[in-house]
């Protein structure tokens, strides 16, 4: 006997049930999305190695531990499966000269790859929303993502969400921060773990974010970037800051996020919950002005932001969120030759008029039949025997209130069942 095959670890199959209650969320990120004005793009799956050496920087974890990247046998390419969405949004938008004479508000979905330690809520295949806006300078687009989120959260009814902020300031203020903390840190490079030791001279600002408490006393005293900040930085992060106040959305500014990859500058942000214990980061971004430069492209200010599908959903449905499941609005049994045939054109002519329905297929007796249409959840099931058939009418039973069977004429049941539905809706209060 052969092995049964299981999906890869950390790469997870999404059934019928749990993929209708996705549906019916990016159903709601859909419009969420479009009454901002932002439409959709759809970049690959896999992109070239250097496009993330490039956009995310040599000497982060994702680039040195993370991405799974091999050799393309046909023609040697160097490729990778993205682990993020940005530095493919930029890439497409520089290919295709989105940016001339306009800047562009997009959005995508879909799955990123990152090829780390499995555990719940970080996954090896995870699934991202992410939000691009290209080209818009000011504190007015990082402030309008800000608060985009904020009323997706309200929308969601998510509850323990919190916003913290913080800035980068510009790469001239990051490089004399960066000589600060790397002197700072000399004095306690013994103290230091071994992730803290291999960033000291490389990426010491993403020691400031470690997660060692026996580290935290040294951070917490170390030089603050907020102290190398300039007029204009500091300019633009009071902007920033003003909209928030003046919507009334509460924040704390964290002088110790920095985000894990190396295009951000200026304002950077994170949306964290406690109810997903460690994996408590739903959502994070901030803006990002030097690396459509830096892809290639003519400089353009951006900004942008992505949340994580399979945390958000999780932190939903702990705040008590769920999907209504799907159901026909008509379950059609048939027995007989003549029923059967009969039963196709009668499904087909529900679908032609707008109705959702089940055509029962594979055989078996009414009853067995009967027992399927209950359990499908319809309201109603269209009954045809070789009887019916032959009389060019179907029998309409309602499932759901006991209500009486009875026949139709093939050619009236798209209305008569339109009549009835309407009836069980205001039974139920619906309308």
């Amino acid at each position: 006997m052969s092995k049964t095959l299981q999906a890869v670890r950390g790469m997870n199959d999404i059934l019928p049930e749990e993929a209708e209650t996705w549906e019916h969320f990016e159903d709601i990120v859909r419009d969420w999305l479009h009454s901002y004005g932002y439409r959709p793009i759809r970049m690959p799956i896999v992109e070239p190695t250097p496009l993330f050496k490039r956009a995310i920087g040599e000497v982060t974890d994702i680039v040195e531990k993370e991405m799974y990247s091999f050799e393309d046998a046909l023609n040697g390419e160097h490729l990778t499966l993205r682990p993020e969405g940005t530095a493919s949004c930029v890439r497409a938008a520089i290919q295709h000269n989105l940016l001339f004479g306009q800047p562009r508000r997009l959005y995508y979905h879909g799955p990123m790859f990152r090829h780390e330690r499995p555990q719940k809520g970080r996954y090896r295949q995870f699934h991202q929303i992410g939000v691009e806006a290209l080209g818009f300078d000011g504190p007015d687009i990082d402030a309008e993502h800000i608060l985009m989120c904020a009323r997706l959260w309200d929308d969601l009814g998510l509850e323990d969400v919190k916003l913290e902020i913080n800035s980068l300031g510009s790469s001239e203020e990051r490089a004399a921060h960066r000589a600060a903390l790397i002197a700072y840190l000399e004095q306690h490079k013994d103290s230091l773990d071994e992730d803290g030791q291999r960033r000291l001279y490389t990426n010491p600002l993403r020691i400031l974010d470690t997660k060692n408490p026996d580290l935290q006393a040294i951070v917490e005293a170390a030089p603050k970037l907020a102290e190398f900040l300039g007029e204009e930085s500091l300019k633009h992060f009071d902007g920033v800051q003003t909209i928030l106040k003046d919507a009334g959305l509460p924040y704390r500014i964290n002088h110790r996020l920095v985000r894990g990859l190396d295009y951000y500058n200026r304002t950077v942000f994170e949306w964290v919950t406690t109810r997903l214990g460690a994996q408590g980061t739903i959502c994070a971004g901030g803006r990002y002005d030097g690396l459509v430069a830096q892809l290639g492209g003519k400089p353009a200010p951006a900004a942008g932001f992505a949340m994580g599908v399979e945390r958000l959903l999780a932190l939903w449905q702990e705040c008590g969120g769920e999907a209504q499941r799907l159901v026909p609005d008509v379950y059609l049994v048939h027995a007989g030759e003549a029923a059967q045939r009969a039963a196709f054109r009668v499904a087909e002519a529900l679908r032609g008029t707008g109705f959702a329905v089940t055509l029962h297929c594979g055989g078996g007796s009414f009853k067995s039949q009967m027992k399927r249409a209950d359990a499908s959840g319809a309201p109603f099931a269209v009954v045809i025997g070789d009887d019916e058939a032959a009389a060019g009418e179907v029998s309409l039973k309602p499932l759901r209130d006991g209500g009486e069977q009875i026949r139709v004429p093939m050619d009236t049941l798209p209305e008569t069942l339109a009549d009835r539905l309407l009836d069980s809706e205001e039974d139920d209060g619906c309308i």
